[in-house]
């Protein structure tokens, strides 16, 4: 199984940025280790099952590119005349016995077939390098998927961390008698609910951990958690520079292969247009006179009308529907990076604005609100709608960072080379 190209690894190695410590959920004692991208990259390259086939696909093109090198071999002719015949040939005194070899002569037709399985090498190497491009970037989106996990629990947590909290606040409100049990009951059924939103997260994140190892035949994960920061948001090239990039999508390297594999097939139809000559030389041995001489031939077909005009029409229909096909890709390629650049930059800003401006202000509302409540200045509708706000926002913000890795993800996929520059310092952040 051939290694993956440091370059084809531009769609998971991008996450390298933002890895950092082990996420918290991991727990101290635990006894199995943090993943990193890294790691999960190398055993997906070195063990994904899937790949596997690609492996023997290319051996099998090895193969016929080395018969195809192979000549045809010479064939052995034997012949014996003018014997059991009557008077003068008689028995065998007038026997001609004649030993000779012969051979064809190609005309080119094997330079071509060996052209043309070349060709097929390198399209079936352009076809396992997209299939460990596409698998390695996969494992960077279940990867991406573990983190979201891990956050997405976090933010379960904190909800309950805040449940218990107000459940304790209004119970010692309604013991003091300033608030009713009905809003007690209320407390608690927040509080059962966020309980069962943090198990929903749990049993989530266990599932994805199983789907990540399965990327290189793992049944059970071997790991505790994943290393990263999801909100760590990089920045991207601008849509110009990754236009120009558009060469390196390894569809149209494909592309370009399987043009240089039609136009090695016409060449060898065109070849085969031409019949093949048959030469060939030996000994006859004359018994009437006791003598050997040399002889030799030589066969040309006769050209047949319209000989493997089928072929080379076949041939010739491949090589513009291959053109055809790559103009299409490429257009539905500047297309598609054109609408998740858009996306990307979106996704930037939503993060930016609910980091920087929704947030911070939730949180000292949420603060000023409790208070008030405590004092009895408002009721708990008051206090529970901004914390399902405060959560919410944080939900959001975690939602953005994920599809903004996301799009870097498929751009990068896209192009073929890497497109993330360095995270962006955060706003107060040196």
């Amino acid at each position: 199984m051939r290694r993956l190209s440091a370059r084809r690894l531009w769609a998971c190695v991008y996450l390298a940025m933002f890895v950092t410590a082990a996420s918290a959920q991991g727990g101290a004692d635990s006894v199995l280790a943090a993943l990193s991208l890294e790691e999960a990259l190398v055993r997906t390259v070195s063990a994904n099952p899937g790949l596997v086939a690609f492996g023997y696909q290319i051996d099998a093109a090895e193969g016929r590119l080395r018969q195809a090198q192979i000549p045809p071999g010479p064939e052995l002719d034997a012949a014996l005349q003018d014997v059991l015949g009557t008077n003068t040939h008689r028995g065998v005194r007038s026997a001609e016995a004649t030993v000779s070899i012969a051979w064809v002569l190609e005309r080119g037709v094997r330079e071509r077939r060996v052209s043309a399985a070349r060709a097929g090498v390198a399209l079936r190497t352009i076809d396992a390098e997209i299939a460990r491009l596409d698998v390695a970037a996969e494992t960077a989106r279940r990867f991406l998927g573990c983190l979201a996990f891990q956050e997405r629990l976090s933010n379960a947590i904190e909800a309950v961390r805040l449940a218990e909290e107000t459940v304790a606040a209004v119970r010692a409100r309604v013991e003091a008698g300033s608030a009713l049990e009905a809003e007690l009951a209320r407390a608690e059924a927040g509080l059962a609910r966020a309980a069962l939103d943090q198990e929903h997260d749990e049993h989530e994140l266990l599932s994805a951990y199983h789907r990540l190892s399965a990327q290189w035949g793992d049944t059970v994960p071997d790991f505790s958690s994943v290393k990263g920061d999801v909100t760590a948001l990089p920045g991207i090239e601008p849509f110009e520079a990754l236009l120009a990039r558009a060469d390196g999508n390894p569809e149209l390297a494909r592309y370009m292969s399987r043009q240089r594999l039609a136009e090695a097939e016409l060449r060898v139809a065109e070849a085969r247009s031409r019949p093949d000559w048959r030469a060939s030389a030996g000994l006859r041995r004359v018994e009437a006179t006791d003598e050997f001489v040399l002889v030799g031939t030589i066969a040309i077909p006769l050209r047949t009308s319209g000989r493997n005009l089928g072929h080379v029409a076949e041939a010739r229909a491949d090589i513009a529907r291959t053109e055809a096909e790559a103009v299409a890709t490429r257009i539905d390629l500047e297309t598609a990076l054109f609408v998740l650049h858009q996306e990307f930059n979106h996704n930037l800003q939503l993060a930016a604005g609910l980091r920087d401006e929704v947030i911070p202000r939730l949180e000292r509302a949420l603060t000023d609100t409790r208070r008030a409540y405590e004092l009895g200045r408002y009721g708990y509708f008051e206090w529970s709608v901004v914390q399902g706000e405060l959560l919410q926002a944080n939900s959001d913000l975690l939602e953005a960072s994920v599809a903004a890795h996301q799009v870097v993800i498929e751009i990068e996929r896209l192009t073929g080379v890497q497109a993330a520059l360095p995270p962006a310092p955060q706003r107060g952040v040196p």
